[in-house]
């Protein structure tokens, strides 16, 4: 699932936002209901107390000089608090002319994907606690904007399927000209474009404690001729990035110590370089520790780095140092921790905290978690050993945090261990995997064969169930078990109502990825985003009222080579909704028109359901055939409700007798929102 990858030049001009963007994997749809799906209803409420403590943190490093007209940086410490949990609610008190103290509580889906909020001067915009998530795209500051917090956020998955995209300029943070800015404790990962962009004069500027992470393009500094930026960089996690590490361009100071750059063995994304000194760059480098990094240091001929303490280990290429810059302490205070702790230290130390925009009430409401690691050095050695751990009929949220590795075990999460989350800690959803290889036709131990439903790696039977971060799969080896009858071999089972299952990889052969509910007469919504589902048979299938949304469907060849298969296989109680996927992207390496993007599944013969898929908006690649439909175990799918609109790509059609189209009537009532009936999915 890995794109191709290949290295960008530094400086490159921005392209325009298009109006219209194309789908693919995150892309923010064009969702045409009420407010933005994964946003939190509600208004914005304006505190009509003091703001709480940590709103007036102000900035160390450069943006804490006193320069420009201002005074360090404090954000909107002197203006109200309000609490946002809506896109229209934060872009109304990012773009305001006055202070404001930005709570966002919640998870807020940006519409456009790639919309970049201008926000305006004396502004604070912090997550509420670890809940405050940005997906699809970001924040721009342009020139003159001032005194600016961005702080203790997630902002996430604006990426477009296209390693090294040259069409699609989402940035998390972008600043054109601004001055005295703070980013402190934030997550940034999987955008289109860069994670943080200081461009053209920015200045006064400093990154602290953040996560920057699973991306291209990490951290660019200059688009300049200008030698006019200082900045300070500081306790940064800097994790599977290619490029930009950062790239300081023409920066007057730059001063960069105590991050740690890591690439990690064994994955897709590989550094090209770490931290580079461009132009007439004076860069101070302290104590660092860069872990596997090719080229972790390099300058050009007309920039200066002076380096001293860091810590290199497997690390290869050029390390370079050279020239004279400048005694950042003649500028401002600072205390250096030793290269060697930073792993342990920043591993835990960056990214949103729960502490951090909470009140006392709220942090004693907090989620519990537990943690789970292979090595011993989590308080479980198994996912299923914290499941268990989960106390029966649990009011509350319990966090089950699984460091990265291999978990080859079988999860079930029983009916009455609700409000459970199993989240990977890793970098990427691909650190972190669950997986086993039972199949329907595997012996049972006590008897039988598992049958389809018990062959799942990870079974959930439990309401208002997330997952996020990891991989399930089911590695079952058709090829190797051809004497064995029943080869369908799920890797993720959902018998239960409000399912979240938010940036994760669902993988397998035939029968990946089942969404049931608890009974034929009992509602189970599931909402699938940003995320992969890997299969060929029947994928996607069963009862539940589900949306895969904002993600990539791979089609994958038969264990024999061969392309042939089904993505969805609906079986839809009568008078519910079924399978809706919306704003994604059916691609694979597969043949051209060798799948179907779905059958009326009409499980044990029962003439009564009414399956259901709907696939809208969405991009298909030439691999599905121009009729997406087919019958199974003679049932008709004309008899049922299948249905396309406005979908692109290759693999698309217009609509004749073979391939129905909803009407734009037809289409305002089967639209996200119709399918969640009043639930808004957030994460916890």
């Amino acid at each position: 699932m890995s794109e191709p990858r290949s290295k960008a030049r530094h400086r490159r001009s921005r392209t325009a936002l298009a109006v219209t963007v194309p789908l693919a994997l995150t892309a923010a749809g064009t969702l045409a209901y009420g407010t933005d799906l994964g946003v939190l209803g509600g208004t914005g409420r304006e505190a009509s107390a003091a703001a709480p403590a940590w709103a007036a943190d102000t900035a160390d490093g450069f943006a804490s000089v006193n320069a420009l007209g201002q005074n360090g940086t404090y954000g909107g410490r002197d203006g109200k608090t309000v609490t946002v949990k809506t896109q229209a609610e934060l872009e109304k008190y990012a773009t305001a002319a006055e202070p404001y103290v930005i709570v966002v509580a919640g998870t807020i889906a940006m519409n456009p994907v790639g919309k970049e909020i201008k926000v305006q001067s004396d502004k604070t915009i912090v997550g509420q606690g670890t809940s405050g998530h940005i997906v699809g795209g970001g924040f721009f500051l342009g020139s003159g904007v001032h005194n600016v917090i961005i702080r203790n956020l997630t902002i996430r998955d604006a990426y477009q399927g296209v390693w090294n995209d040259k069409d699609h300029d989402f940035d998390a943070i972008q600043m054109d000209g601004a001055h005295h800015v703070w980013i402190d404790h934030n997550d940034l990962r999987h955008m289109a474009d860069g994670l943080i962009d200081v461009r053209k004069d920015s200045t006064n500027v400093t990154v602290s404690w953040n996560k920057l992470s699973d991306n291209n393009k990490t951290f660019g500094i200059g688009w300049t001729e200008n030698v006019k930026t200082d900045i300070t960089i500081h306790h940064n996690w800097i994790r599977e990035t290619e490029q930009r590490n950062p790239s300081t361009d023409n920066a007057a100071h730059a001063h960069l110590y105590n991050n740690f750059l890591e690439d990690a063995a064994g994955t897709d994304i590989k550094s090209s370089y770490g931290n580079y000194s461009r132009g007439a760059t004076k860069m101070v480098l302290e104590n660092s520790y860069f872990q596997g990094v090719k080229n972790p240091v390099i300058k050009d001929s007309g920039a200066a780095i002076v380096q001293r303490g860091s810590v290199f280990s497997g690390t290869s290429g050029r390390n370079e140092s050279g020239g004279t810059a400048f005694d950042p302490k003649a500028y401002y205070p600072y205390t250096l921790d030793q290269a060697a702790d930073l792993p342990s230290i920043l591993k835990s130390g960056v990214g949103p905290r729960a502490s951090v925009g909470t009140t006392a009430a709220t942090k004693a409401a907090a989620a519990t978690t537990l943690t789970v690691a292979a090595d011993g050095s989590g308080q479980y050695r198994t996912v299923q050993a914290a499941v268990n751990a989960v106390p029966a009929n649990n009011p509350a949220r319990v966090v089950i945090a699984v460091k990265p590795g291999t978990y080859r075990e079988l999860v079930k999460v029983p009916s009455n261990k609700p409000h459970v989350t199993i989240r990977g800690t890793g970098g990427s959803r691909k650190d972190t995997i669950i997986v086993y290889n039972n199949a329907a036709g595997t012996p049972k131990p006590g008897g039988g064969t598992y049958g389809t439903g018990g062959s799942a790696t990870v079974a959930v039977e439990a309401d208002d169930f997330q997952a996020r971060n990891l991989t399930i799969s089911n590695d079952f080896d058709e090829k190797a078990n051809q004497s064995l009858s029943g080869h369908q071999a799920v890797a993720l089972r959902t018998a239960a109502d409000k399912v979240f299952l938010d940036g994760i990889i669902v993988s397998g052969d035939q029968d990946t990825l089942l969404l049931d509910t608890a009974a034929k007469d009992k509602l189970g919504r599931v909402y699938v985003s940003n995320s992969y589902v890997v299969g060929n048979v029947d994928f996607i299938f069963g009862r539940a009222t589900a949306v895969v949304d904002k993600s990539v469907i791979t089609l994958k060849k038969r264990w024999d080579g061969t392309s042939a298969g089904y993505v969805t296989a609906p079986s839809t109680a009568a008078n519910r909704k079924g399978i809706l996927i919306a704003n994604s992207t059916v691609n694979g390496d597969v043949s051209n028109g060798s799948f179907y993007l779905g059958r009326p599944w009409h499980a044990g013969g029962d003439a009564s359901l009414d399956p259901q898929t709907t696939v809208r908006n969405t991009s298909l690649s030439a691999a599905v055939k121009s009729t997406p439909w087919t019958d199974m175990s003679g049932f008709s799918w004309k008899d049922d409700r299948f249905a396309e609109y406005k979908n692109s790509g290759a693999g698309s059609g217009s609509a004749n007798s073979n391939r129905p189209h909803l009407s734009d009537a037809q289409a305002a009532g089967q639209e996200v929102a119709d399918w969640l009936a009043g639930w808004t999915p957030s994460a916890s």
